[in-house]
């Protein structure tokens, strides 16, 4: 399977993201990282990514052909992220046949009934947990 992880700004969730899913990739799971701009998907490739991308078009295809999209619950918000999350982008990701597991994780004023309290590191492990499922579970 191919997971996309999307990641802005510095790349921090989508480089601990894809820490976390390395034995993935050892099970023979594509993880691409699909930086927002160059520094989040170097952080991606020094996190262990199987390959990386910045440039609009091809994170766009890579969206489309993927089978999981990672990210954070931003990722639907246009102008998040400082404005890296185009309204084009928040449409690619909507309208992709993939599952979509989005960390309610925002800087936008938006809450996520059910999802207070927990942290940043409880949200990675909870997804991470999650995608090993749903691979089994399609495998």
């Amino acid at each position: 399977m191919t997971i996309c992880v999307v990641d802005g700004r510095g790349g921090g969730l989508g480089s601990r993201m894809i820490e976390g899913m390395r034995a993935l990739a050892d099970e023979g799971h594509a993880i691409i990282g699909l930086g927002l701009n160059p520094i989040s998907a170097e952080a991606m490739a020094r996190a262990g990514a199987t390959s990386t991308e910045t440039a609009p078009q091809v994170i766009h295809r890579q969206l489309h052909a993927a089978d999981m999209i990672v990210g954070s619950l931003s990722l639907l918000m246009p102008g998040a992220m400082l404005g890296e999350v185009t309204p084009v982008l928040a449409q690619v990701v909507l309208a992709s046949p993939a599952k979509k597991l989005l960390l309610p994780v925002n800087k936008r004023q938006v809450e996520v009934v059910g999802a207070e309290g927990r942290t940043l590191d409880a949200l990675i492990d909870h997804a991470v947990q999650r995608i090993a499922v749903l691979l089994r579970s399609a495998g």
